[in-house]
C-alpha cells in the first residue's frame, strides 16, 4: 500500500502545480468560501435570537423579530450571491486546469517517437486526452466546490460551538473522529480501484476505435461475433471494476452519516440537559442543534469529494503519465537548417532493428547521387518502408549514418530535413477541412493557380470540381466519403504542389485504376526530373524506368543494378519480375 500513497501525493503535487497559474482564482475561491460560510454561520445565531424573544406565553417582542428576520433575508441573499460568485470562480480554476493539462499532453502527443506510437493503441492514448481529462475535472471541481466550503465550516462552527457552550462541543470533538476514520479507510482503499476502471476504460475506447475504423474489414471477415464477444468481455470487465469501485466509494456516505447521527444526538441530549440546569438558553440550544448538523454535514460532503478526488487523481495519474513520456531525441544545440539540399544521399553500414532482439537492417551501404531514381523492391518485411522511415528520421539508426549532401542527418533539425522530402504513401490521410486546405498543407502561401495546376498534375482536378462546392467542399476525417484511389490522388497533389528536392513514392499509386496510373507515372517522372527520388513499389513493372533497383531481403540489399542488368543476372530479382507477369 506503500506505493499507490506515494504515487498519490506525486500526483497531487502535479495537481497543485498545474493549478498554481490561477492562484489569484484561487485566493479568491477561498476568501468568498469563508464569506459563505460565515454569514451561513451567522444564521443559526439570529434564529436562536429569534426563538428567545419568542419564549414565553405572552412574552413575545415581535419589533425584535421582524428585525431580526430583516436580517437573515439580507444574510440569505448575500449568501446565494457570494455562493454564484464562488462557483464561477472553481469553475475557472477546474477548467482551466484541465485545458492546460490537454494541452500539455497534446503537445507530448506530437514529440512522442514513433515507436511509442507504434507500442500504444490510438484509441488508449485518445482515452487519457479526452475521458481521463474529463474525470479529472469532474473530481477537480467538486473538489474546490466542496472541499474547501466543508473545511471552513467544520473549523467555523467549531469555533461557535466552543464560544457558546465549550461543554457540548467537547462531546462534538471527541466523537468526530470515528467519522474521519471511517472516511479514510474506505477512501484509502478505492484508488487502486478507480485506477483499474480508468484503464479498462481506455482499453475500451482503443477497442472501439479500432474496430469503428475497420468496420469493412470485419464485416466482410464475417467477424462481428468474435469482435462482440471481445466487447463483451472487456465491457463485462468494466462493469464490474466500476461497481467495485463505486460500491465501496458509495458506503462512505451514509457510515459517516450514521456517525454524524451519533453526534447529533448526543448534542441533543447534552443540550437539553445543560438547558434545563439553566447553563444554556432554549434559543441557545437551537442555535447549537444547528450548528452540530452543519458541523457534520461537511463530512458527508467531503467523503464524497475523498472518493471522487481518488477517481480523478488515477485518471490524471495517466494523463501525466503520458506528459511524463520521454519526446524523442530533441534536435542536438548546434543542429544545422538544411538548406537548398542537393538531394546527395549516402548511407554508411547502417544497423537498425525495431526489437534488439530480432536484428532487421544490419550493415547496409548505399549512394544516391542527386538526381537519380532509386527503386526499393523486395518480398514483404524485407525492410523497404523501414528505409523510408530512416531516411525521414522518424526512427534513428541503431549503427552506422545517413548523410544528406555530405552531413549526418542526426546533426540536422527534423524540420528542415523533412521539409526536404516529399512523401507520398499507400496510407492516405487526409485532415477534416476543404480540398483547397489539404493540397495546400505542406504549403500554406499556395495561390489558387498553383493549386489548381497541382491538381491538374496528380489529375484530381476533375473529380473535385464534380464534388458540392468543387475546391471548397469540406471532407471529414480521413477523407470522409471519397474513396481511397480519390484520397490518394489528393495526397499526389498535396506533394506535386510543393516540389521539394527529394521524393519518397512508397506504393503511392497503389489505389489508382491503371489508365489513371499510366498518367500519374508520367506527371511523376517529370516530377522526378533533377529530384533524387526512392521509390517503393511491390508492382516492378512501375520501376523499369529507374537509373537504380535496390533488391532487398531479409533487411540487406542482395542485388543492385538498373532494370536491364538485373534480369540479364537471372537472380532474385529476376524471379520476382517474371512469377509477378506468370501470375498475370
Amino acid at each position: 500500500m506503500k506505493q499507490p500513497k506515494k504515487t498519490d501525493m506525486r500526483t497531487l503535487r502535479r495537481v497543485l502545480k498545474a493549478i498554481r497559474p490561477y492562484r489569484v482564482f484561487l485566493v479568491l475561491s477561498l476568501l468568498l468560501a469563508a464569506c459563505t460560510v460565515a454569514l451561513t454561520l451567522y444564521f443559526p445565531i439570529l434564529t436562536g435570537e429569534a426563538i428567545d424573544l419568542a419564549v414565553g406565553k405572552g412574552n413575545v417582542d415581535r419589533a425584535g423579530i421582524l428585525s431580526l428576520l430583516a436580517k437573515m433575508a439580507a444574510i440569505v441573499g448575500l449568501t446565494a450571491m457570494f455562493q454564484w460568485l464562488l462557483s464561477l470562480s472553481n469553475n475557472r480554476i477546474a477548467y482551466s486546469t484541465v485545458r492546460d493539462v490537454r494541452n500539455a499532453a497534446f503537445r507530448r502527443l506530437q514529440t512522442l517517437p514513433l515507436s511509442y506510437l507504434d507500442a500504444h493503441p490510438h484509441g488508449e492514448l485518445v482515452s487519457r486526452i479526452i475521458a481521463d481529462a474529463d474525470q479529472f475535472s469532474e473530481g477537480l471541481l467538486m473538489g474546490f466546490t466542496q472541499l474547501f466550503t466543508g473545511i471552513i465550516t467544520i473549523l467555523g462552527t467549531l469555533g461557535f460551538m466552543f464560544s457558546l457552550n465549550w461543554r457540548i462541543a467537547l462531546v462534538v470533538v471527541v466523537v468526530t473522529p470515528v467519522s474521519l476514520f471511517v472516511a479514510s479507510f474506505i477512501a484509502s482503499r478505492t484508488h487502486s480501484m478507480f485506477r483499474l476502471q480508468s484503464e479498462t476504460r481506455g482499453e475500451q475506447t482503443a477497442l472501439l476505435e479500432e474496430m469503428v475504423g475497420n468496420q469493412k474489414v470485419v464485416q466482410s471477415f464475417g467477424q462481428e461475433e468474435k469482435v462482440l464477444a471481445r466487447f463483451d468481455e472487456v465491457n463485462e470487465r468494466l462493469r464490474k471494476a466500476s461497481l467495485r469501485a463505486i460500491f465501496f466509494s458509495s458506503i462512505t456516505n451514509p457510515s459517516t452519516r450514521f456517525v454524524n447521527s451519533l453526534v447529533y444526538a448526543a448534542v441533543g441530549i447534552t443540550g437539553a440537559f445543560s438547558a434545563i440546569g439553566g447553563a444554556i438558553t432554549v434559543g441557545g440550544l437551537s442555535c447549537f442543534l444547528s450548528y452540530a448538523n452543519q458541523y457534520t454535514k461537511p463530512f458527508n460532503e467531503i467523503s464524497g469529494v475523498v472518493a471522487e478526488l481518488q477517481n480523478a487523481l488515477a485518471c490524471a495519474e495517466r494523463v501525466f503519465a503520458l506528459i511524463d513520456t520521454p519526446s524523442e531525441t530533441p534536435d542536438a544545440e548546434d543542429a544545422a537548417v538544411l538548406s537548398d539540399p542537393k538531394g546527395d544521399i549516402a548511407m554508411e553500414n547502417v544497423s537498425f532493428s525495431y526489437d534488439p532482439e530480432r536484428p532487421l537492417i544490419e550493415n547496409l551501404s548505399l549512394e544516391a547521387k542527386s538526381g537519380m531514381r532509386i527503386a526499393i523492391v523486395g518480398p514483404t518485411g524485407c525492410g523497404k518502408t523501414t528505409l523510408i522511415n530512416l531516411l525521414m528520421r522518424f526512427y534513428d539508426v541503431s549503427g552506422g549514418s545517413i548523410k544528406v549532401d555530405g552531413r549526418d542527418v542526426r546533426t540536422l533539425t527534423r524540420k528542415s530535413l523533412r521539409t526536404g522530402f516529399g512523401m507520398v504513401l499507400q496510407d492516405t490521410w487526409l485532415k477534416a477541412g476543404t480540398v483547397r486546405e489539404n493540397i495546400a498543407m505542406g504549403k500554406s502561401d499556395a495561390t489558387e493557380e498553383e493549386i489548381i495546376a497541382a491538381a491538374k498534375a496528380a489529375h484530381a482536378d476533375s473529380f473535385i470540381r464534380r464534388l458540392p462546392r468543387g475546391y471548397d467542399t469540406f471532407i471529414g476525417e480521413d477523407g470522409g466519403s471519397l474513396s481511397q484511389g480519390q484520397k490518394q490522388l489528393l495526397c499526389i497533389a498535396r506533394v506535386m504542389l510543393c516540389l521539394p528536392p527529394m521524393l519518397i513514392l512508397d506504393e503511392a499509386t497503389s489505389s489508382i485504376d491503371t489508365r489513371t496510373e499510366q498518367h500519374i507515372q508520367a506527371a511523376f517522372a517529370r516530377m522526378m526530373q533533377g529530384r533524387t527520388s526512392f521509390i517503393v513499389a511491390h508492382r516492378l513493372s512501375t520501376v523499369r524506368e529507374a537509373d537504380l533497383i535496390l533488391v532487398m531481403k531479409d533487411g540487406s540489399i542482395i542485388e543492385q543494378g538498373d532494370h536491364e542488368t538485373l534480369l540479364a543476372r537471372g537472380g532474385f530479382y529476376s524471379e520476382l519480375y517474371m512469377s509477378q507477369f506468370r501470375l498475370q
